[in-house]
């Protein structure tokens, strides 16, 4: 797919999988609009691609707030006259099981659902005067599966795979096609942040959770996106894309080893 004409927005841009989706659109040659509540990283990844001669700016954002999806909407199409795709990959990464709060119910429901809603409502008028486009929102393997102390996270990304099949149908008639992608554990700042920086360490730990037996990269969730941001995927909507290493398709057995059957009559 030719990208030199399009212009990609990305939510939550200023690191992981959202930062990776943002480079990966400017390599192709599309304009990448940098959405962010993080003014200093999100400037930084702007000025980085900039500086490597590619398309993009950072618009500052808190997905939250419907009027200012609304604003930073207006101000990408007014830069570069359009808007092609939209990925909301802006996150809240509360975890909180029985003692979770008020507070942290708004914050983890406002980013992770109602930002994901005001997006394609701020985006969407944007996208079919273009002709029509693609939505990617971005799920998670913890919408299928019970985890500790994790209310808050797994139940909102749940919410973003029935609002993605919502949208998918609602938008049909402006040709806007909308899909998910479920990432597995990947390496991530938050991932980062949980195993002290030491991927070495812990790539074991958390790889025997999947088929592939190790963490994926961020660039690999984004590949998957761009896919389904592309004509290749013309006929794809209202569709979940585990990009997982074979998370969701472990059974308890897990990888095997004393519980296999192998090599018994």
């Amino acid at each position: 797919m030719n990208w030199t004409q399009k212009v990609a927005v990305i939510t939550g841009a200023a690191s992981g999988i959202g930062e990776a989706a943002a480079r990966e659109f400017a390599k192709e040659g599309a304009a990448a609009a940098i959405l962010d509540i993080n003014a200093e990283r999100g400037a930084r990844v702007a000025a980085e691609l900039v500086e490597q001669g590619l398309k993009a700016a950072y618009f500052p954002l808190d997905v939250a707030d419907s009027s200012a999806c609304k604003k930073a909407a207006e101000e990408v199409a007014a830069q570069w006259g359009r808007i092609d795709c939209l990925v909301n990959s802006a996150v809240s990464f509360v975890g909180k099981g029985l003692d979770v709060s008020p507070a942290d119910w708004e914050r983890s429901l406002g980013v992770n659902v109602c930002g994901t809603a005001n997006m394609a409502q701020a985006c969407t008028p944007f996208i079919a005067a273009a002709g029509g486009g693609a939505i990617v929102n971005i799920s998670s393997i913890s919408a299928h599966a019970a985890q500790p102390n994790r209310w808050t996270y797994n139940a909102t990304k749940g919410a973003v795979l029935s609002l993605t099949k919502c949208q998918a149908l609602d938008l049909a008639d402006y040709n806007i096609r909308v899909n998910a992608v479920s990432p597995g554990w990947t390496w991530t700042p938050e991932v980062a942040k949980a195993a002290g920086g030491d991927r070495a360490a812990w790539e074991p730990v958390w790889g025997r959770f999947s088929i592939l037996k190790r963490l994926g990269d961020a660039r690999e969730i984004a590949r998957a996106i761009l896919f389904l941001c592309s004509d290749d995927a013309s006929f794809i909507t209202g569709a979940e894309l585990p990009v997982d290493g074979g998370y969701t398709a472990l059974g308890s057995e897990g990888l095997g080893g004393s519980s296999s059957f192998a090599g018994t009559a």
